[in-house]
């Protein structure tokens, strides 16, 4: 994960390394995220998640391009 200050600080970055561009989170998208993903992991009866389970997280969360798609080829 890279962290930038600004989507120009980003756009700088990805022509000065010469990378296309990947998926993007704000800093609230990431904050809401991670509390959809890590809010029960200390359960005793925690087992992990579906692929099912975890496409449905990232549907709410509107995360939605194919970067984001769990299906297993």
């Amino acid at each position: 994960m890279l962290l930038f200050r600004s989507e120009a600080a980003l756009e700088r970055w990805l022509v000065k390394n010469n990378y296309a561009r990947g998926a993007t989170l704000t800093v609230a998208q990431v904050w809401e995220l991670a509390q959809l993903w890590y809010h029960n992991r200390l359960a005793l009866d925690y087992h992990g998640r579906s692929i099912e389970q975890v496409q449905a997280i990232f549907q709410q969360l509107g995360l939605t391009a194919s970067f984001w798609r769990t299906e297993q080829t």
